[in-house]
């Protein structure tokens, strides 16, 4: 069995995909807000950046960070989710790729990303053994002066100190670190952590 945590999900129940995509397409339908990791995102970027979005499930970040003017590239596992970003955000490049393997160059596509987001507690769905290849693979993709955005929740099997060992052990740190997506601090007490990142 996988230690990948979503594939993990999809063998046991195969409609987890689909119900995960229309979750957020029926959230969408009610009027709720979605973007605020894009928001976050935008703030940060240059206009007209190029930024990853990594782990991209359905497009819901990349596809409105897509539709505010940026060059956007969105990867994640599940072909299943890349055909719904396609559909319900045209515009990006979408790719079903390991993030712990991640290599554009060999898909054509360059490297050199302004703003890379990793949101929807992707790090914590990651077979544990790849975490530090998926943030050296992610390092390797920024611009120089690029910064890495991850946010994920506590109480998922990843510790906060272990994400900032396993950062620094791959040449990146923390420029940043947020409690929330809408900027309030982060702190001892936190549940969720926002890291922003560069090398």
């Amino acid at each position: 069995m996988t230690a990948n945590q979503w594939l993990r999900m999809i063998e046991q129940n195969p409609g987890h995909s689909a119900w995960y995509i229309e979750r957020f397409r029926s959230m969408a339908a009610a009027g709720q807000d979605l973007d605020g990791e894009a928001r976050l995102v935008d703030a940060m970027a240059p206009r007209r950046a190029r930024i990853l979005d990594a782990g991209c499930g359905p497009g819901r970040v990349g596809g409105r960070l897509a539709a505010l003017g940026h060059d956007v590239v969105g990867v994640d596992l599940d072909p299943a989710l890349i055909v719904a970003a396609e559909g319900d955000h045209p515009g990006p490049t979408w790719l079903v790729a390991d993030l712990s393997e991640l290599d554009l160059a060999a898909r054509g596509i360059a490297g050199g990303f302004d703003v890379e987001v990793c949101a929807g507690n992707v790090m914590t769905f990651l077979d544990p053994s790849t975490r530090r290849a998926v943030l050296e693979r992610l390092a390797a993709h920024l611009a120089p002066q690029g910064r890495l955005v991850v946010g994920f929740g506590a109480g998922r099997g990843y510790e906060f100190d272990d994400f900032f060992a396993d950062a620094d052990a791959v040449g990146l740190h923390a420029e940043l670190s947020l409690g929330t997506w809408d900027l309030r601090p982060f702190g001892p007490g936190s549940d969720f952590l926002v890291a922003v990142l560069a090398r």
